[in-house]
């Protein structure tokens, strides 16, 4: 899946490619994808004619305020268009001439000829549009680097947290935006395991983890995201991301460590894969 890496790549891209354009035509053809909607035409309606304001991003998902109304006489009524990838989606742009990749769920047709597709082929991805944003996306606690200033900010979400710490990363009420493959290589980075318990972390372990995250992440976008060994993750241009390079740990089992060279090591837990060392992570 998509994290928060990957999406703010997305982000970036959209923003400075998209900014200022006008939504001509809509087709929706995956009914799984506009959910939300009670039909295609309906999604439509929401977007036709207007116009992308910017691009953000919350966690894993993307926020895309709208201006414009479909009609001159109409005041410009608030509107958000929100995207998550889920386990597979891309969004790529293309010119409306060329060939639509398999699994193309939604088209968004822009002035200029430009397309944004929006492609998924395990369909637990989303687009929606929303008046309400606050509402929809409420659930997500804090962004790792948008809304934690400091270890400080970090230490009192921690408090008296029972729960083990690769759990609490991805919990995207606590923090939104890390998933299983970077709260690996954050854990390792802070020479954390992922079971311990949240609340028996020091100070200075968490001002590791604080640092860690920080660093990791931030040198994830730097490198456009991570693109694992089924290229499922795309940019918006459909090139991989480059960080997978710099894995330490995800994906290496078997291999040393980059610390100590004792072999890293796969544990099951919760259904995911965690990859560890035992020597270096306590």
């Amino acid at each position: 899946m998509p994290e928060l890496p990957e999406v703010e790549t997305i982000r970036r891209d959209l923003d400075r490619e998209l900014g200022g354009k006008r939504i001509e035509r809509v087709t929706a053809g995956g009914v799984r994808s506009i959910r939300r909607h009670r039909d295609a035409a309906e999604f439509a309606a929401a977007l036709v004619g207007r116009t992308v304001k910017s691009v953000g991003r919350r966690g894993k998902y993307l926020r895309i305020p709208l201006g414009g109304s479909h009609r001159e006489d109409e005041p410009d009524p608030e509107a958000t268009l929100v995207i998550h990838l889920g386990m597979s989606g891309q969004l790529l742009l293309a010119a409306a001439g060329d060939a639509t990749a398999r699994h193309t769920h939604v088209v968004l047709g822009f002035d200029g000829g430009r397309e944004l597709r929006f492609v998924d082929p395990r369909t637990f991805g989303e687009v929606f549009v929303t008046d309400d944003q606050t509402r929809d996306l409420a659930r997500l606690g804090a962004d790792p680097l948008e809304d934690l200033r400091n270890w400080t900010e970090l230490a009192e979400l921690l408090h008296g947290r029972t729960t083990k710490l690769k759990p609490w990363l991805m919990d995207q009420r606590f923090l939104a935006g890390i998933g299983n493959l970077y709260s690996d290589e954050i854990l390792f980075a802070a020479r954390l395991r992922y079971d311990r318990p949240a609340e028996t972390l020091s100070p200075a372990e968490v001002r590791r983890l604080f640092r860690s995250m920080t660093e990791i992440l931030q040198a994830a976008i730097a490198s456009r995201g991570s693109s694992l060994a089924d290229e499922q993750y795309r940019d918006v241009f459909g090139a991989i991301g480059q960080y997978q390079r710099q894995h330490r740990v995800y994906g290496r089992e078997g291999e040393a460590c980059p610390r100590c060279r004792r072999a890293i090591v796969r544990v099951k837990t919760g259904g995911r894969s965690t990859f560890l060392c035992v020597r270096c992570q306590r």
